[in-house]
């Protein structure tokens, strides 16, 4: 088996599917032609925000009562 790689994918639909593209060096990498079937693992990925709120924590209830007190 050869080394765990791990890639972020963007999904998209085309029809009534959603799918997701396989980068090129992962396919070379693994000798992965069409119609050959491949086992993954699903994360989810979350992208931070954006601007001054990029990498900022998401508001909590603790947050939301400390700012009522």
């Amino acid at each position: 088996m050869t080394e765990l790689r791990e890639y972020i994918v963007k999904t998209r639909k085309v029809n009534n599917s959603i799918v997701i593209t396989l980068p090129k060096e992962l396919l070379e990498a693994e000798q992965i032609k069409e119609n050959m079937k491949v086992k993954i693992t699903v994360k989810k990925y979350r992208v931070d925000g954006f601007g001054i709120l990029k990498g900022m924590a998401p508001f909590t209830v603790e947050d939301e009562l400390k700012a009522h007190e």
